[in-house]
């Protein structure tokens, strides 16, 4: 009688090819986490911007060094409202960011004398400013600008250490990079920038 014949039992796999397999395993799961990294990074970038405040223009509301969080999306369904603080492209300079606070809307004239800004001739009250009222302005000023369709009137908080649209003129509206919502540093002054309502009467 012919016993069955018993198969014969696969070779051991060699001690290099079961020591390539975690290692690839482990180099695709590094692949996967650095393209997940990146697109985390492009989406992020896509929708916020972040820029450090240079000097003391926009104290004592934020200050040199503080670095800021920019909403990119915020104007793309919406409108710049009065009192946002916005990052935007100089107009003399476009490569450089400046941030400031939006005062005047498209169609509103703007008049300053000396230390008050007026809005379609109502005094702006403006809270957030420095407490020191005769550091606010060029006291000698008394001009007026008339606002387009697709402009806005921007000013630092700190009026005598701000260069803006008293000097170079309105903002267009395509220049503003989005609205400044988050300061992540320095830690002593991490935080949601608060919205100042500059509604008219």
């Amino acid at each position: 009688m012919t016993l069955p014949q018993q198969p014969s039992p696969e070779p051991a796999p060699a001690p290099e090819a079961a020591q390539s397999r975690p290692v690839l395993s482990i180099l695709l799961e590094l692949a996967q986490t650095l393209l997940l990294a990146a697109a985390l990074f492009l989406l992020v970038n896509a929708l916020t911007a972040r820029i450090r405040v240079e000097g003391p223009s926009m104290e004592n509301n934020l200050f040199d060094g503080d670095v800021v969080i920019v909403n990119r999306l915020a104007y793309r369904w919406d409108s710049p409202e009065r009192g946002d603080i916005v990052v935007f492209h100089y107009p003399l300079d476009p490569d450089r960011r400046l941030i400031k606070r939006v005062i005047g809307l498209p169609g509103d004239e703007v008049h300053i004398q000396g230390d008050q800004v007026f809005i379609n001739g109502v005094p702006l009250e403006e809270t957030f400013l420095p407490p020191l009222a005769d550091n606010r302005s060029d006291p000698t000023l008394d001009s007026t600008w008339i606002l387009g369709p697709d402009e806005v009137f921007v000013m630092g908080d700190n009026r005598d250490h701000s260069h803006d649209s008293r000097h170079w003129g309105p903002l267009a509206i395509e220049s503003i990079i989005g609205k400044a919502v988050f300061i992540y540093w320095p830690p002593s002054q991490i935080g949601p920038i608060p919205h100042v309502n500059l509604t008219l009467p």
